[in-house]
């Protein structure tokens, strides 16, 4: 009993490409001596361990900048205490103009311009990436993305001193090697998870975001604070030199698949293969790009991920910025308090993603019904959080918790559309999700870019409503739209004629 439960969707019978009769739903039973009874680490737990490293360490260096920013930048224009749509500057404010001159003078365009320039590069490779995984192994492709990404948050400090347009190239390098990094991580999950793990040991790879976002933000902060090199810069040597060191355990640790680990358990090993449908590693014909390009429910993912995303990189990118100028904190609380959604939504976001495997393996509800039920979780009560933010204004101790609300059942995504694309085609579950999270990540460059348009140098509470507005409009809409047309059945494309032939 280790492949998902069946669903019944109607809208799937009216789609013009066949599908399997036996769906993705149908149980599988497994011989006692294939059962998982090995020791309790296991290796597919340092897969795990070392994939949520790798990210948080990805993550860490992509988000240092949105705290390091606020260091960089000379923000000298005192803001009106009396002003009445700006926040009160009280005892426990500190005034936001920086103590020593900062050395750049970037307007709000020129910023977004700069947050969003690592964007740039991490759309580019979404695709390659996943499709380098499963031709050549996702351990190579993610390792050496990781490796990219370490090198040039070394040298970001140096290309923003030297010249604007290299800092921008830099981060734009940056980002293409990270974009390979989810895409080539989606594509070894399919061989290395059995389905009832999924959700849960998805949340906790991916966790290492949430993880690496609540480490870089404080230390980001404090780091900036220092008199050392005028502190920003540290935040960036640090990361960069784990994200090396992280290069070499995962060179000697990790494998692409169970069947090629020299050291592997023999009886986690045929658990394993038992479990997951088999797949053609050798098969290296071209991709159904347009069964692929026409398929409904990826499109839904595609929707539902575009509209997450706008929503976290409001957040991601803009929430600092929001705490210093309108709520008045200083850069160090202002990057703790930053970091707190992030650290609710890694908790609950492991938490929701057992529960939600718990209720598949107890048949309460089918893998459909499940992704429809948690992304939706992962994306109305977020967007409702963001309108209450707006609607709370500067009521400070009421935003830090709707912004710990939001993030909390934002973790819920882990059990939502996040492995949805294995449930799809496990053979192409890479590029897939390359494609998918190409498309969400426009918003990183986009959200930013929107919200400097809307701000434009008028740091207020309604300006900042209407970014709260649109994030949630657009989230919840596009969730809509995935619960009207997401599927977990498996497509006809995805397996060879040879494994076709197998069941």
């Amino acid at each position: 009993m280790y492949a998902p439960m069946s669903n019944s969707e109607n809208h799937d019978e009216s789609e013009t490409e066949s599908i399997y009769e036996d769906e993705d739903e149908t149980t599988r039973i497994l011989p006692p001596e294939v059962e998982d009874t090995t020791h309790f680490f296991k290796s597919r737990h340092i897969l795990g361990i070392l994939g949520f490293l790798g990210f948080a360490n990805v993550y860490a260096m992509r988000v240092n900048l949105s705290v390091a920013i606020v260091a960089m930048i000379n923000t000298t224009q005192p803001i009106s205490n009396n002003s009445y749509d700006h926040c009160p500057i009280t005892n426990n404010s500190i005034d936001p103009t920086p103590v020593r001159p900062n050395e750049f003078d970037w307007d709000e365009k020129t910023q977004s311009i700069v947050l969003g320039s690592f964007f740039y590069g991490y759309v580019l490779t979404q695709i390659p990436g996943g499709r380098l995984a499963e031709i050549f192994g996702s351990k190579r492709v993610y390792g050496i993305g990781v490796l990219i990404t370490s090198i040039f948050t070394l040298l970001s400090p140096i290309a923003a001193r030297t010249n604007f347009t290299l800092f921008i190239i830099v981060r734009v390098l940056e980002g293409m090697g990270e974009g390979v990094t989810f895409p080539s991580m989606h594509a070894m999950l399919a061989r290395w998870i059995p389905p009832l793990e999924r959700s849960k040991f998805g949340a906790y790879v991916y966790a290492g975001s949430n993880f690496g976002t609540i480490l870089s933000l404080p230390l980001s902060g404090w780091l900036c604070s220092l008199e050392l090199d005028n502190g920003w810069p540290l935040s960036f040597y640090i990361f960069g030199v784990l994200g090396i060191i992280w290069y070499i355990f995962w060179v000697f640790l990790v494998y692409d698949t169970p069947a090629a680990h020299p050291r592997i358990d023999p009886q986690e090993k045929a658990f394993i293969l038992a479990s997951i449908d088999p797949q053609d590693d050798h098969d290296k014909s071209s991709i159904p790009w347009k069964q692929m390009l026409t398929c409904l429910p990826l499109w839904a993912i595609l929707v539902t991920q575009c509209g997450q995303s706008w929503a976290f990189y409001t957040q991601l990118t803009e929430l600092p910025t929001y705490m210093a100028q309108i709520l008045h904190f200083d850069i160090q609380a202002d990057a703790l308090l930053s970091a707190i959604p992030y650290l609710t939504s890694w908790w609950c976001g492991i938490i929701v993603s057992i529960f939600a495997d718990w209720l598949l393996s107890k048949g309460y509800l089918s893998l459909a019904t499940s992704y429809k039920l948690f992304n939706s979780v992962a994306s109305i009560i977020p967007s409702l959080g963001l309108l209450g933010v707006a609607y709370v204004g500067c009521d400070k101790v009421a935003v830090q918790l709707l912004l710990a609300i939001t993030g909390a059942f934002g973790g819920a995504v882990y059990a939502g559309n996040s492995m949805n694309h294995i449930a799809l085609s496990p053979k192409y579950a890479g590029t897939m999700y390359g494609i998918t999270n190409a498309a969400a990540n426009m918003c990183g460059f986009l959200a930013p870019y929107v919200i400097g348009l809307i701000i434009e140098g008028r740091q207020t509470l309604n300006q900042w409503r209407m970014v709260f507005y649109l994030a949630a409009g657009i989230n919840m809409g596009a969730n809509l739209f995935y619960i009207m047309f997401a599927s977990a059945r498996e497509r006809s494309w995805s397996r060879t004629r040879r494994l076709s032939n197998i069941n």
